[in-house]
This record gives C-alpha cells, structure tokens and sequence, in this order.
C-alpha cells in the first residue's frame, strides 16, 4: 500500500501531480482543505467545530483536522492507499498522523517534495490568479508573505520524514508530465 505525502509551496503543482497519481496508482485524495468544507457543508459535529475556531480568527486544532483525516481513512478500508495534500504542515501533525495510522496498520510510504525556485512559484502563482480569479494569487506581497510562512513552518516538516528516510526530492520544474515521470520512477521503486 502506498501512502503518500505530496509536498511543496504554494504553486508547486501539488494538485496538479496528485490528480495524476490518483489516476495512475489508484489511491485515495485526501486534503485537508475538501475534508473541512465537507464536514462544514454536511454540519457534521467535527464541521461545527471547526467552525467555531474559523469564526473567532483561529486555526483548526490538529486534533480536529487528524479526526477528519481518521474518520475519512476509516471508511475507506479497500484503498490502495492514500495521498496526502496539503497535510502535514507542521511536525506536530506529521507526528499525529503517523500515530494515527499506526491504529490501523498503516505508515506513511514517502514524503514526495516538489521543489520549485521562489521566482518560478511567483510567475506561476500569478498566471493560477489570472486564470482562477484568486486575488491572493495576483498580489507579490502576499505571495511573497505566502512562501516566508510555507518555509518558516512547514519546511520542518520536510526534516521530520528526512530522519525517517521517506523523503524524496522532486525536481518541480518542466513539463507536467516530465515531473509526473520524476514521480512515478521514484513511487516505482517503492512498489
């Protein structure tokens, strides 16, 4: 089973290559992101709670966010296996979703970083915010502000599964489907 952590700063093409990995290896999107508007949408209680940390201005606890993951990992015992976007951002996380997994046998495979030098994430952020109509994607200061946060806080991470020796650089840069062939030669080898 291939568990995969897809990794890299906003506009590295994390979603972009995980459409491409699902099709090709059959596992399972989880984002963070879709599983709380899910839960939002469906007014589930872990929806609720999330809520109220949004409304007052704070961020989702981890335990919130490990519990959608779990809950969604728990119902989907026939997956292949599972990629995850956008999920770590912190080492606290990686640690909780490592213990969580373990409850049902499961650890992550790799960490698949998608490196990308910051003036090629600018150039790309702002075509993504032409086309997508995102205004933090088409202001320099936040997007700028965007990767300062990206790599003071979730770089860690990166060091996190290096120890574990689950990491895997990826070189970001070229055609979507040269770096997709970057991927599967690395995913592979882990096969």
């Amino acid at each position: 089973m291939l568990n995969i952590v897809l990794f890299g700063p906003p506009g590295s093409g994390k979603g972009t290559q995980s459409e491409l990995i699902v099709k090709k290896y059959g596992l399972l999107h989880l984002s963070t992101g879709d599983l709380l508007r899910k839960h939002r949408g469906e007014g589930t209680d872990l929806g609720k709670l999330a809520q109220e940390y949004m409304d007052q201005g704070n961020l989702v606890p981890d335990a919130v966010v490990i519990k959608m993951v779990e809950d969604r990992i728990a119902t989907e015992s026939t997956a292949k296996g599972f990629i995850f976007d956008g999920f770590p951002r912190t080492v606290n996380q990686a640690q909780a979703l490592d213990q969580m997994l373990l409850k049902y046998d499961l650890t992550i495979t790799a960490m698949l970083s998608l490196e990308v030098e910051f003036s090629e994430l600018r150039i790309r952020l702002r075509e993504r915010g032409k086309t997508s109509g995102r205004k933090d994607d088409q202001d320099d200061a936040k997007i700028e502000n965007r990767i300062k946060v990206y790599n003071q806080e979730t770089t860690p991470v990166a060091t996190y599964y290096e120890h574990q020796q689950k990491y895997v650089r990826i070189k970001g840069v070229g055609s979507i489907e040269s770096i997709f062939q970057f991927i599967t030669h690395e995913l592979d080898a882990l096969k």
